[in-house]
């Protein structure tokens, strides 16, 4: 029996949505404001959801907006209203909604507009956690409005941050619902006119400039001249300067294109008070994607994760969350299970000087090579290119340094 949520502050509306809904043969739950919808929503993953957009407490597309942040808009949404405009109906459909229903809504398009949401189908794949899931006060939703100002104006914009950062939530911000999401980093095929057609009005993504192979790297950049041409979003993002990518193999050209719009994305040294609101989320999405069981977080938990040092960055972060939550024994997790997993940060194993965490996380042949890009990136651009003081500085005879830079990538 499909399970039907109803969210109206109108309780005449209610009771006939209720009683026509039933009437249908369908399992029908009511929510009188959004506080109530979203303790619905949190005890179990409705079928199809008609929402009020006007509330008294908070309004319909806040709530739409809220769901979509968090992983949670993966069932179908049917607005509702009767004194919408346009532009909300426009906004409530970017955000995610199936469709829009107008105040008295007749019969015949009720039934047909919940027939086409439950055909569509619910149990949608979750979508990944966004700065819009975070609505108080705060860093992270100052992050959200200066990366929706800077989209507004550039459709390319490079996201910089230290190691470890959160560039990944705010990338997948820029993400409208239902449109496609395509990693640069994880196809080595050429990318042609068709793909950016197939990804039409979607978003490409690359986490981190310097790890591209050289095809990957004109993959971008192919991409980055058709961005308006497709209705595309093209995030990038990179610990590196740009003098340290192009010692890399970089094009310099591409690298001038990239660098021109750009947006500092704070880590989780800077964001600690907002790291219990981050792990929150990020246990929801997973549950709404069946990656962990029903769990939730006590108030303690929060406090030990908001207290640990995360030297990984979110990376760090997100593993903690899901093994919290596929190991502990009850629904809640308890501090005493945060602190068995994370060690005191100062009994922690530092790592060496200069060797960044993502490095140590890699297989031993992709860091020996890691390292080896950056090293003779670092000697090519100190020596201006000299390839005999590279010689020298490296201790290799010249046909083997040329052949070891062609391997690398590097010019």
């Amino acid at each position: 029996m499909p399970k039907i949520l109803v969210v109206d502050d109108e309780v005449g509306i209610r009771e006939l949505l209720f009683e026509i809904l039933r009437d249908e043969g369908h399992d029908v739950q009511l929510a009188e404001n959004a506080a109530a919808a979203r303790a619905a929503r949190e005890a179990g993953r409705p079928d199809l959801v008609l929402l009020d957009i006007w509330m008294p407490d908070t309004d319909g597309i806040t709530l739409l907006k809220e769901w979509s942040g968090n992983g949670q808009l993966n069932m179908p949404v049917v607005m509702m209203s009767g004194h919408a405009t346009i532009d909300t109906a426009v906004e409530a459909t970017r955000i995610g909604a199936l469709d829009f229903l107008e105040k008295p809504i007749g019969m015949q398009k009720l039934l047909g507009a919940v027939k086409k949401g439950l055909e569509r189908g619910a149990r949608q794949a979750g979508n990944a956690l966004s700065l819009g899931a975070f609505a108080r006060p705060g860093p992270l939703r100052d992050l959200k409005r200066r990366l929706d100002q800077v989209l507004a104006k550039s459709p390319l914009l490079l996201l910089r941050s230290a190691p470890g950062g959160i560039v990944e939530i705010v990338a997948r911000s820029a993400q409208v619902a239902g449109k496609p999401w395509i990693d640069l980093a994880h196809d080595s095929n050429p990318l042609g006119v068709e793909a950016l057609q197939r990804a039409s009005g979607g978003v490409l993504w690359c986490e981190e400039l310097a790890r591209l192979t050289r095809l990957q790297q004109k993959n971008l950049l192919f991409a980055a001249e058709r961005l308006d041409r497709y209705g595309l979003r093209l995030l990038a993002a990179t610990t590196h300067g740009a003098a340290e990518l192009q010692a890399l193999g970089w094009d310099e050209a591409g690298l001038a294109r990239l660098f021109d719009t750009s947006l500092g994305v704070p880590g989780l040294a800077d964001l600690k008070d907002e790291v219990p609101d981050i792990a929150a989320h990020l246990l929801t999405q997973m549950m709404e994607n069946d990656e962990v069981p029903r769990r939730r977080f006590s108030t303690a938990a929060l406090n030990a994760l908001r207290q640990h040092a995360w030297s990984g960055g979110y990376g760090e972060l997100k593993g903690a969350v899901k093994s919290l939550a596929l190991a502990s024994l009850g629904e809640e997790i308890g501090e005493d299970e945060v602190l068995q997993l994370l060690a005191p940060a100062g009994e922690q194993e530092a790592l060496p000087p200069g060797l960044a965490p993502e490095v140590v996380e890699m297989p031993l042949r992709e860091a020996r090579e890691a390292f080896e890009r950056m090293y003779f990136g670092y000697h090519l651009a100190r020596d201006g290119g000299n390839m005999t003081r590279l010689a020298e500085r490296t201790g290799l005879e010249r046909t083997h340094l040329y052949r070891k830079l062609k391997d690398l990538g590097l010019r």
